[in-house]
C-alpha cells in the first residue's frame, strides 16, 4: 500500500522570515521575538516587518497605513460576483473566488509590495460584505479613520471596538501573521515557483488554508468554555473528562513540547485585560486548573495551552461570530504568505520533489519497436 511521507522534517527552503523552534518554544519575526512584537508594537508595523524585512520608521508606516486604506474596497466586478455565489457557498470558498477574481489585468512574474498590500487590505472587507450578505444585514463600509483591525471589527458589528477588543484582536492577528512551512505557506511558495502570478499563489493557498487539518476554526475550546460556564465548575468537569478518556481541547501542540509562545503572548494580553471581560477571565482560570490537573493525570507529557485555547477566548472576547474564525485567522495570515511569496521571487527554484513508486511492474517486457 502506498504511504504519504507529508514531507516531514525536509527542508524545502532557506528562509529570513521566521524560525518556529518549537523544542524551545520560540517563535521569531524577522530577528524579533513574536512575543514582544504582539505586546508591544500594531498589526501595521509588524505586517510591514514582514514583508519588507524591517520594521518601519514614521513616514514608512504613515504610508503603509495609507495605502493599505487606499485599497480596502472591493473592486466594482469583484463584489458583482460575490453578490452572485449561492449563499450556500461555505466563507471560505466566497475568500478563494474573490480573491482569484483580483488577478490582475495582464500576466506579471514578479510579485510586488504593491500586489501583497491590495490583497492584504481588501481580505477583511471581503468578508465583511459577504458576512453580511449571509445574514441579511446591510454592508457597513470601511472607516479610514481606522486601524486594519479596528476597521474589520467596525465593518462587521457596525459598532466602533473598545480600546480591550482591539488590543485583543490586533495580538491574535500579530501572532497568526506567519508560522513558518506550514501546509499553506508551502503551497503559496509551490504556486509562485513556477513563475506564476501573485494572486495565483495566494488562492492555493487560501485553498490549503480551508482544510480542517490547518485553517481549522478553534470552536471545540468555545463548545468546552460554554460547558464549564463558571469558574467554580472548571476542576470537575475536566476531571470528569480527563477520568473518561476525553481530550481536553486546546492543550498540547504538534511542534511545540513546551508553552507555545503564541499563547503565552495572548494569555498575557489576556491578564492585562482581566476584569474587563468575564469569559476571558474564565479562560485563564481552566487554563491554569487543566495545566495543574493534567500534570497530575499525565506526568510527563509537556501539554501546555496551544495558540488554539487563547485564540478561542479573544475571538469570543471580540465577539467574532464562530463562522468567521478561520477566515479571520485567513485574514492575518495573508501577511505571511505575501512575505514568503515575495521571498520565494528573489531566487526562485521551481519545487519538484520525487516520488517512489511501490505499484506493480507490467508481467511482460516492453514489447520493441
Amino acid at each position: 500500500m502506498a504511504k504519504v511521507t507529508g514531507l516531514e522534517g525536509i527542508i524545502a527552503a532557506e528562509t529570513e522570515i521566521s524560525l518556529v523552534d518549537g523544542e524551545n518554544g520560540h517563535l521569531v519575526y524577522r530577528g524579533h521575538w513574536a512575543k514582544d512584537l504582539a505586546i508591544h508594537y500594531t498589526f501595521e508595523e509588524c505586517a510591514y516587518l514582514l514583508i519588507t524585512g524591517k520594521l518601519p520608521s514614521e513616514q514608512e508606516l504613515h504610508d503603509f497605513k495609507n495605502e493599505l486604506q487606499r485599497h480596502r474596497d472591493i473592486p466594482d466586478h469583484v463584489r458583482v460576483i460575490i453578490d452572485h455565489l449561492p449563499l450556500s457557498m461555505d466563507m471560505m470558498s466566497v475568500l478563494r473566488t474573490s480573491v482569484s477574481a483580483l488577478g490582475e489585468p495582464s500576466f506579471e512574474w514578479k510579485p510586488s509590495l504593491e500586489q501583497a498590500i491590495r490583497v492584504i487590505a481588501v481580505v477583511p472587507t471581503i468578508i465583511a460584505y459577504r458576512y453580511h450578505k449571509e445574514n441579511n444585514t446591510e454592508f457597513i463600509k470601511p472607516n479610514n479613520e481606522l486601524s486594519h483591525v479596528a476597521n474589520y471589527l467596525f465593518m462587521l458589528q457596525g459598532i466602533l471596538p473598545t480600546e480591550a477588543q482591539e488590543r485583543a484582536l490586533s495580538a491574535y492577528f500579530i501572532l497568526t501573521l506567519e508560522h513558518g512551512m506550514n501546509a499553506s505557506t508551502f503551497s503559496a511558495r509551490t504556486v509562485l515557483s513556477t513563475e506564476t502570478d501573485f494572486i495565483s499563489a495566494i488562492t492555493g493557498a487560501i485553498g490549503a488554508m480551508k482544510g480542517p487539518l490547518h485553517g481549522g476554526a478553534p470552536t471545540e475550546v468555545i463548545h468546552m468554555l460554554n460547558d464549564i460556564e463558571t469558574v467554580d465548575r472548571a476542576e470537575h468537569w475536566l476531571r470528569n473528562k480527563l477520568e473518561n478518556g476525553e481530550r481536553i481541547m486546546g492543550f498540547g501542540h504538534r511542534i511545540y513540547k513546551t508553552h507555545d509562545p503564541r499563547a503565552v503572548a495572548l494569555k498575557e494580553i489576556s491578564q492585562s485585560l482581566s476584569g474587563q471581560d468575564p469569559w476571558l477571565d474564565l479562560a485563564l482560570h481552566v487554563e491554569g486548573t487543566t495545566i495543574r490537573i493534567l500534570d497530575e493525570y499525565k506526568p510527563g507529557r509537556r501539554l501546555y495551552t496551544n495558540v488554539e485555547f487563547y485564540a478561542a477566548a479573544v475571538l469570543r472576547a471580540v465577539n467574532m461570530p464562530a463562522e468567521l474564525f478561520t477566515s479571520t485567522f485567513t485574514a492575518s495570515r495573508v501577511v505571511g504568505w505575501s512575505a514568503h511569496i515575495l521571498e520565494q521571487a528573489e531566487h526562485n527554484r521551481i519545487f519538484r520533489p520525487q516520488s517512489k513508486y511501490v505499484g506493480n511492474m507490467p508481467s511482460k517486457k516492453s514489447i520493441e519497436v
